[in-house]
C-alpha cells in the first residue's frame, strides 16, 4: 500500500470559548444585510474548533487539517491564527492555544525535519514507501522551512496578545535551539545535512531528485528547503518566501532570547543568522523582470537560475506582508504582486466565473480560495478587499464552506470539501473587513 489515508475521524465536540461566541454574535449584527456571507462566516469562523481540535490529557492540543487525520505544523497554526486576537481575556481559548504551542515544540524535539505528525506514536504514515528517517510519531517527513517558522509565529503572536509566558519553558528553549541549529545546517545542505527524501509513487513532485538530496545549490546565506508549502518539491531549493518567513521568525526568536530567556549569547547568534539569511534574499532573491521591474523570485539555486511563479499556499509571494517581512507598500513587493496577478505567473488563471492564483499541487485552471483570501488580506484598498470577499462568497458551490481549489469556469468542481485552513483564512479576511467598517 503506497498511500495511507484514513476515513474522516470525528473529533470530540469542543464547546466554543466565550470570546468566539461573542464574535459570532457580533457578526449576526454587522452582516445581517448579507445573509449568505453571514452564514459562511458562522460556518467557517468556528470550524477549526468545532471539527478539528482535540484537548489532550497532557495539557496539549492536537489539531488535524480536516480530511486528513494528521497535524501539519503549518496548517494547524493558520487554522487557529484568527482566534489569537480574542485570547487575552479568555482562559478557555488560552488553554487551547497554549496547548497547541506546547505540542508543536514537543514535535520539534521528535523530528525538526518533519512537516506533519500523528496524535500518538501509532506509526501511521502518509506513504509507506518513503525513504527517509521516519518515526512512529511522524505522518510525513517533507522538510519545509516554513513549518518551523509557523511554530515560532504562533508562540510569538500568542505572547504579544496575552502577555503570558507560561509556554516559554526549558522544552521551548531547547526546541528553539534545535531550529537554529537546523537552519545553520541547511545553509550548507550538501556539506552538512543528514536529510534525504524520496517516495516511490510515480509522482515527481513528491520526491527530491539526486538520490533524495535535491538539485545542486550555491552557498547564499539562505536556508535550503526540500519542499514548498504546497508539499511539492522545490525546483530550486532556496524558496524566497520561505526564507523571508525565516527572517521574520529569527527576529521573533531574538525577542524571546532577549526578553524572555535573557540569553545575550543566544541573541547574538540569532542576529548573525538573521543577517546572513536576509543578505542572501536581497543579493540572490530579486529578479530584474523586463515588464514588472525588480520582483522577488519564488525560488533560486544561487547559481543564477530562478523559478518565477507564485503558489496559493502560505508562505508565497502574495503573503509577504502578511508574514511581516515587508509592508504592503514596499515597491518590490508591489511589482511582485502585479506579476503574481498576471498571466506571466504560470499558475494565475482566468475563467468564466473567477480569476486568481492556483498551484501546481492541483490541476490547471483551479483557483484556490486561500489565494483569494490572501489577496484580500494584503490588499491596500477597500475596493479590492470587497471584491475578494464577493468572489469568495460566490464560489463556495453552495456548500457553506471554503475549499482548496475550484475550477475557474465552474466552482462546483472543487478539491477538498473539508479544509479548515481555507475556512480560517477566509474568516480572517471577513473579520478584518468587519472591523474596518467596510462591509
Amino acid at each position: 500500500m503506497e498511500q495511507f489515508r484514513l476515513p474522516k475521524i470525528p473529533m470530540p465536540e469542543l464547546e466554543l470559548p466565550q470570546s468566539i461566541q461573542a464574535v459570532l454574535q457580533e457578526a449576526e449584527e454587522k452582516l445581517a444585510h448579507r445573509p449568505k456571507l453571514l452564514q459562511l462566516f458562522k460556518n467557517c469562523f468556528p470550524n477549526t474548533l468545532e471539527t478539528t481540535t482535540k484537548l489532550m490529557e497532557d495539557g496539549t492540543t492536537f489539531v488535524i487539517t480536516g480530511d486528513i487525520p494528521a497535524m501539519w505544523l503549518r496548517d494547524s497554526v493558520e487554522q487557529v491564527i484568527h482566534y489569537i486576537p480574542f485570547a487575552k481575556n479568555d482562559p478557555e481559548l488560552q488553554r487551547i492555544l497554549s496547548g497547541l504551542i506546547k505540542r508543536h515544540f514537543q514535535y520539534i524535539h521528535i523530528d525538526p525535519y518533519a512537516n506533519a505528525f500523528n496524535e500518538s506514536a501509532n506509526d501511521w504514515h502518509w506513504n509507506t514507501t518513503d525513504e527517509t528517517e521516519m518515526s512512529p510519531w511522524v505522518w510525513e517527513r517533507k522538510f519545509e522551512i516554513d513549518s518551523l517558522c509557523f511554530s515560532v509565529r504562533l508562540a510569538y503572536l500568542y505572547w504579544k496578545e496575552t502577555g503570558l509566558t507560561d509556554v516559554f519553558d526549558a522544552n521551548f528553549k531547547s526546541a528553539m535551539i534545535k531550529i537554529i541549529e537546523l537552519f545553520k545546517t541547511e545553509q550548507h545542505h550538501f556539506e552538512k545535512s543528514p536529510y534525504r527524501f524520496t517516495r516511490d509513487n510515480g509522482i515527481p513532485t513528491d520526491s527530491l531528485r539526486n538520490n533524495g538530496l535535491g538539485m545542486p545549490v550555491n552557498y547564499t546565506g539562505m536556508i535550503w528547503s526540500g519542499f514548498r508549502s504546497s508539499d511539492d518539491a522545490c525546483d530550486f531549493h532556496y524558496n524566497i518566501p520561505g526564507n523571508m518567513f525565516a527572517v521574520v521568525a529569527l527576529r521573533q526568536m531574538q525577542e524571546f532570547a532577549e526578553w524572555v530567556f535573557r540569553d545575550m549569547k543566544l541573541l547574538d547568534e540569532l542576529k548573525r543568522l538573521t543577517a546572513d539569511v536576509d543578505h542572501g534574499i536581497q543579493l540572490y532573491g530579486i529578479y530584474r523582470h523586463p515588464e514588472f521591474g525588480p520582483i522577488y523570485a519564488y525560488e533560486t539555486d544561487g547559481y543564477g537560475n530562478y523559478c518565477l511563479m507564485d503558489d496559493a499556499g502560505t508562505p508565497g509571494l502574495m503573503s509577504i506582508p502578511y508574514l511581516g517581512y515587508v509592508t504592503a507598500d514596499d515597491p518590490i513587493y508591489q511589482n511582485t504582486r502585479r506579476f503574481a496577478l498576471s498571466k506571466e505567473n504560470p499558475f494565475y488563471y482566468e475563467g468564466a466565473v473567477a480569476k486568481g492564483i492556483g498551484s501546481p499541487h492541483t490541476p490547471p485552471d483551479y483557483i484556490w480560495h486561500m489565494a483569494l483570501s490572501m489577496q484580500g488580506i494584503t490588499a491596500q484598498t477597500a475596493e479590492e478587499k470587497l471584491e475578494m470577499i464577493a468572489l469568495l462568497e460566490a464560489t463556495d458551490a453552495d456548500t457553506g464552506f471554503m475549499h482548496e481549489g475550484f475550477h475557474a469556469d465552474d466552482p462546483k468542481v472543487f478539491t477538498r470539501s473539508w479544509f479548515a485552513w481555507s475556512n480560517s483564512l477566509f474568516s480572517q479576511l471577513v473579520y478584518q473587513a468587519m472591523k474596518a467598517g467596510i462591509l
